[in-house]
């Protein structure tokens, strides 16, 4: 990429393994810039993502960057049980200790420290949120214009041809709130959806993060090797090809490849809904032929149009997890 200027991101998570494998590269890449890292429930209850968020920052030796706690359940639909066995009790892997931090919550919720920080810095900030995305719906309603605020949003949920990972046609992102997906899919602002059509292109081996652990000999890689091994052998347990490399998704890190390399990635571009209800309930559905007037409401051609990614260069993309990884970009 050409520019220079690093993007401010505010990080919208829900540690979770992979989340954990995004935020260090984040942290790890020059041109990102994490401003902030606002949490939710998902792979673990919002609480212990905060503690999450709160340890990994610390850890990798930014214990400045402000954590938020935000929404504990989905909107409308009932909330469920974190998914303990593929990410541990605790979001990372079950981890046998934890070194003692000092870094505080901030005191305001998820989705006002959002408004805060974006009314402060118009057009400059880019949202990258890969969980469900209630603090998202809940900023949108705090500031109407927030659309007109942000840079841009990035989602790492939904599916549009690959299978769905809840249900044949739901990835777990969008299915655990599906009511503030649709609101947040349809707000109007710049968004770019990586969803498993791509994250089930790119597979990382736990040797990889082993190389990575070995070269920089710090608490941050250290904790992330163990915590990939164990979302590994869920993931080499279900899938064929994943296990003959003992190895996971890349998942929410490729919001963030995205965001860096973005000519890596292949996109369509079109209207997209959720289904709310029903046996369908959590599909992303891309409206691909926008001539069509529908019988069905819901598609007017006043609705937003974000971009999909469709396809990615998986070794092009690995090479560059890779390389910054690889960097010197942890304090002693």
């Amino acid at each position: 990429m050409t520019t220079t200027r690093p993007f401010k991101v505010i990080y919208d998570t829900d540690p979770g393994v992979d989340d954990a494998m995004a935020l260090f590269y984040a942290l790890a890449h020059p041109l990102v810039d994490v401003v902030g890292i606002t949490t939710t429930f998902g792979n673990v209850k919002v609480e212990q993502a905060a503690v999450n968020a709160l340890y990994l920052a610390a850890i990798a030796g930014r214990p400045d960057i402000p954590v938020t706690q935000g929404i504990k359940r989905p909107w409308v639909k009932p909330g469920g049980t974190p998914p303990a066995h593929i990410h541990g009790a605790d979001g990372l892997g079950n981890l046998t200790s934890r070194v003692t931090t000092q870094n505080q919550l901030d005191p305001r919720s998820s989705a006002q420290f959002i408004v805060d920080m974006v009314r402060a810095s118009p057009g400059e900030i880019t949202l990258v949120a890969v969980g469900p995305l209630g603090n998202l719906a809940l900023a949108l309603k705090l500031e109407p214009d927030l659309p007109k605020l942000v840079r841009e949003v990035i989602i790492m949920g939904g599916t549009i041809t690959e299978p769905g990972n809840v249900s044949p046609v739901a990835e777990a992102n969008i299915w655990g709130d599906p009511h503030a997906a649709d609101q947040v899919f349809t707000a109007g602002w710049k968004l770019t959806m990586v969803g498993l059509d791509v994250t089930h292109q790119v597979i990382m081996s736990v040797a990889q993060f082993k190389t990575i652990a070995d070269k920089h000999q710090h608490i941050a890689t250290d904790t992330l090797h163990h915590a990939v091994g164990f979302y590994a052998n869920f993931y080499s347990g279900l899938y064929p090809h994943v296990a003959k490399i003992h190895g996971c998704f890349g998942h929410d890190v490729l919001a963030f490849l995205y965001l860096t390399n973005p000519e890596h990635f292949t996109l369509a571009h079109g209207r997209v809904r959720v289904a709310t209800e029903g046996i369908g309930q959590g599909q992303t559905m891309l409206d691909r032929r926008p001539t069509l007037g529908y019988a069905q409401r819901g598609w007017d051609a006043d609705k937003a149009t974000p971009q999909v990614c469709m396809q990615v260069d998986a070794q092009a993309v690995g090479q560059v997890f890779q390389d910054t990884m690889m960097a010197d970009w942890l304090a002693r």
